[in-house]
């Protein structure tokens, strides 16, 4: 008999990387497969602007959500229930409620992080007292071993599982055929691209400044910026500051793609940059994408980012706001196609190996066998 397991977690809408991984579980043949699975979806957002706020709508949702919980445990008898928690603020508390619930009824729990914070609050009273009831007796599954020191003060290393994110892989037609149609057609110059929402946290402002001091020394590139507009930058305040620093001939904004589209731009490019320092950066699938397509990558020490860019092998690691080590990256990538076509090679080979979908729902299954 399969053993039951009820999956409580974020699953699209909104569209963010830990609720893309939570449709890749619900819908893995492989997982459902080998265990009994029923499901529950954590969201309370009704899009991306809604995620952190707090109502009367969300708090009555919340309740629902919980009835919801409790009725599901007592129907079903799950041997494991897995959680994918915040690691603090308002949502952490929501979701502390739900995994007490869930020990109060009986449940052995593994909880799957794709965000982190843990360290920046367990030095307040309250926080660090619910810390140590939330992380008693129940097993956690980090994204990468870099982010274990989010959690080491209330989790014995023993009681961690890493499993890395994987996404589905690109058809060959779409990572050789798909049409690049970018604002610079030269093919001999240099594509650098970034693919993310304009937020200064991802990187934009530094990226702008080193694309700055690249030009300065003469060096010959363009790059393309994709992702959503955001609060904080749309169109009009981007092109503002690719203005102010001469950068007009260099630089174009492309707006939110998708599907084939995107791949475009990921087939187009030659070098992909993402100097994030977001503060909740784990796991950026971004990264992932850019290593299927065979793009080597610049990105920074953020998060569990280590554990998917092999600094020196299949890119370079570079210090948080940076501008001038970014550029100098960058230079090493203008000026040398053989390192680039080297380092995209290594790029795409770990990708095979290590993220996968297929990868990720065997490792995600061995996980639960163990937790069961």
């Amino acid at each position: 008999m399969k053993s039951k397991i009820l999956f409580i977690m974020h699953m699209p809408p909104p569209v963010h990387g830990a609720a893309m991984v939570g449709q890749y579980i619900h819908d893995s043949k492989l997982i459902n497969g080998e265990f009994d699975c029923h499901y529950i979806n954590l969201t309370t957002a009704k899009n991306l602007q809604d995620i952190g706020k707090v109502g009367m709508r969300k708090l009555f949702d919340f309740f629902k959500l919980l009835r919801k919980i409790r009725h599901e445990v007592k129907v079903v008898k799950p041997q494991l229930v897995y959680v994918t928690p915040n690691a603090c603020g308002g949502a952490f508390y929501k979701d502390f409620v739900v995994v007490q619930m869930l020990k109060r009824l009986g449940c052995q729990v593994v909880v799957h992080y794709h965000n982190k914070g843990v360290t920046t609050h367990q030095d307040k009273w309250f926080d660090d007292a619910l810390y140590k009831r939330f992380f008693k007796d129940i097993k956690v599954i980090l994204l990468s071993e870099c982010l274990y020191d989010d959690v080491k003060k209330y989790v014995k290393r023993d009681d961690v599982f890493v499993c890395g994110n994987g996404i589905p892989s690109a058809s060959i037609e779409s990572l050789v055929s798909a049409p690049f149609d970018a604002a610079f057609p030269e093919d001999k110059i240099p594509h650098l691209l970034f693919l993310s929402n304009l937020l200064i946290s991802k990187g934009v402002v530094v990226l702008l400044d080193a694309l700055k001091i690249l030009k300065e020394k003469g060096c010959c590139f363009t790059c393309d910026f994709v992702g959503g507009e955001t609060v904080e930058m749309d169109a009009t305040m981007f092109q503002n500051e690719v203005t102010k620093r001469g950068l007009e001939d260099m630089v174009a904004y492309h707006g939110r793609k998708y599907g084939k589209d995107k791949e475009a731009f990921l087939n187009g490019a030659d070098i992909f940059v993402f100097p994030t320092f977001y503060h909740n950066e784990c796991f950026p699938l971004v990264l992932l994408e850019a290593m299927e397509h065979g793009l080597p990558c610049i990105s920074t020490t953020e998060g569990g980012i280590p554990g998917i860019v092999d600094d020196g092998k299949t890119g370079y690691l570079v210090p948080i706001h940076d501008a001038v080590a970014l550029a100098d990256k960058i230079e090493m990538f203008i000026r040398d196609t053989d390192l680039r076509h080297k380092m995209g090679s290594a790029g795409r080979e770990k990708f095979e190996h290590e993220f996968t979908l297929e990868v990720f729902e065997k490792r995600m299954a061995e996980i639960l066998k163990t937790c069961v």
